[in-house]
């Protein structure tokens, strides 16, 4: 689906201004709710929006700001609880509507879910187009609900929507047919959908007893997916099973795929906490709607709330075939909130019970990678390796260069070297292969004109990388180009302001080129970058005593002359 057009109100509604409206009012609860709040520490704002309500219960900006608290932290209770207390004011409230729609759709109250879908509260016309059609359906005027999901996909922007949810509820009423048709494309025009959309037509397909196009559409559409849900969906179809329609089963599992499928079209463009929102209700709606769990992690993830995104992710369903992504999801959150064995356990457990998961065995790879466990790494990506089909496809070249990566650190270069072009017979032009591999040629004293083509390839690639930018730099200084080397050199360090090594080979090319209070300076910047130890003994070294004389102690090759 093409989402840009069609959420630009629901953009504006993220944005809300805060005004504090009681003159009486706990200052300290209010100031602690705003710090939590504006650091996405959901149950601490939580708790200190109840405590500043408490002296000021007809605050609206209180509410609302508790709202979204307990939405985010998963209460919805308590966040229909303010709702309410926020409508009983006659003040309107765009987070308050969305609970107060979740709880009229999961009571199926759909005259009020009407009412509110239709008073325009939440501004937004999409939403509120979806909502009331759905309730239609609900109510059992069935050409009501048509009529308005076909007034939505003749509005600009949102056709696709209209169109797509159209299917949905014709399917839900056992019309397979006509959803079929529209899903196709023959009613009117093709439709991008997504996963889950494309599920949706795979079981609408079965249901016509048309599991050879299924099949077709699956092997298509999902065939690279190494997800077991679909492996034994696809057995299903190839049995001639009939496949049940469970995408959107009743008006319920409806409402809930509006707030999925909003939620995916504010993902990346919204905050993800407003595009959280939506993923709870959905969830809210659907406990069993595995991908909206899954989202309402991601986003609870990019926050940094991972013990709130460590319980999203233990909630979807160990049968779905969402469940071994949601572990994944899991150890990482876990490894974010500092307890990497209980991440690496995680992940154990299930490559135990499934040990054929590709995705499994590079969620552990990648980790051990990430803790610098470099002989576990390797090994862990030799495991993921041995499961990749031969030959490899394009797609692979990360996990030879990860592991390439590791067995570097292990000062294993053979093996990493050949790691490392097996990554570039698949990736020709990856600059971060041909970066890693040109720089480390440079510093190993290798093939110095092979590594310079490929780090001038790699800027190509990546014009505005100041990690690459400065191995082209560092390839001119190694080479005696001291000068050729100046620009460069501050360009990376411009783009890479903080970092100690970048910093550290500008003071080195200051020095080269008789800049020696320009280098020094550096070499501090360096310094207070926090490097680690074995680089901040080395630029403490240069500061006492200069690069020349450090490089002598080291035996290593003594700075070019214009007499040598």
């Amino acid at each position: 689906m093409k989402f840009r057009p069609v959420i630009a109100v629901l953009l504006a509604l993220s944005a809300q201004p805060a005004i504090v409206q009681a003159e009486n009012i706990d200052s300290g609860a209010y100031l602690a709710a705003r710090v939590a709040g504006a650091s996405d520490d959901y149950r601490e704002a939580a708790h200190w929006f109840t405590r500043a309500l408490i002296a000021s219960p007809q605050d609206v900006w209180l509410m609302e700001g508790a709202i979204a608290a307990q939405l985010g932290a998963g209460n919805m209770a308590a966040a229909l609880a303010v709702a309410q207390q926020l409508q009983s004011t006659g003040a309107t409230s765009p987070t308050a509507n969305l609970v107060l729609i979740a709880d009229q759709a999961k009571r199926g109250d759909y005259a009020a879910l009407q009412e509110t879908a239709q008073s325009e509260n939440s501004g937004a016309r999409l939403l509120d187009g979806l909502v009331n059609a759905w309730a239609e359906l609900g109510a059992g005027k069935m050409s009501e609900a048509l009529a308005e999901f076909d007034t939505l996909a003749k509005t600009d922007g949102m056709q696709a929507f209209g169109l797509f949810h159209k299917s949905l509820a014709l399917a839900s009423v056992g019309d397979y047919e006509t959803a079929e048709s529209i899903l196709s494309g023959e009613a009117a025009g093709t439709i991008n959908v997504m996963r889950r959309g494309v599920l949706a037509h795979i079981q609408i397909l079965s249901q016509l007893e048309r599991n050879e196009d299924a099949i077709a559409l699956l092997d298509k559409a999902l065939g690279n997916d190494s997800d077991p849900e679909l492996k034994a969906l696809r057995a299903k179809l190839v049995a001639g099973e009939t496949v049940p329609y469970d995408i959107v089963r009743n008006v319920t599992d409806g409402l809930g795929e509006v707030f999925f499928t909003l939620a995916l079209a504010l993902n990346g463009e919204a905050s993800d906490a407003f595009t959280l929102q939506y993923a709870r209700v959905a969830a809210y709606l659907r406990p069993d709607h595995s991908e909206a769990i899954l989202l309402a992690g991601a986003m609870l993830e990019n926050q940094k709330q991972f013990t709130l995104a460590t319980e999203a992710y233990a909630a979807v369903p160990q049968t779905g075939g969402s469940f071994l992504a949601a572990e994944i999801g899991r150890a990482r959150a876990l490894k974010g909130s500092d307890k990497l064995d209980a991440a690496l356990e995680v992940l154990n457990t299930q490559i135990r019970a499934y040990p054929e998961q590709l995705p499994l065995r590079l969620a552990l790879a990648d980790m051990l990678s990430g803790a610098k466990r470099w002989e576990e790494a390797s090994a862990a990506y030799d495991a993921a390796v041995d499961l990749i089909p031969q030959p490899p496809v394009a797609g692979y070249w990360a996990v030879y260069y990860s592991r390439a990566i590791t067995l570097e650190r292990q000062k294993l270069w053979d093996r990493a070297e050949a790691d490392f072009r097996m990554a570039l017979s698949l990736q020709p032009e990856q600059p971060l292969v041909l970066n890693y591999l040109g720089y480390s040629f440079l510093e190993r004293g290798e093939n110095y004109d092979e590594a310079l083509e490929m780090i001038e390839r790699a800027v190509i690639q990546r014009p505005g990388s100041g990690y690459i930018i400065d191995s082209l730099a560092w390839g001119y200084f190694l080479a005696g180009r001291y000068e050729d080397a100046v620009i460069p050199m501050e360009r990376a360090s411009v783009l890479e302001p903080v970092d100690a090594t970048v910093t550290d080979h500008l003071g080195d090319v200051y020095w080269a080129v008789g800049r020696k209070l320009e280098a020094n300076f550096q070499w501090r910047r360096a310094l207070s970058f926090n490097p680690e130890e074995e680089l901040a003994t080395r630029l403490r070294r240069k500061l006492e005593i200069g690069l020349d004389a450090v490089l002598a102690e080291e035996g290593a090759k003594p700075l070019a002359t214009d007499d040598n």
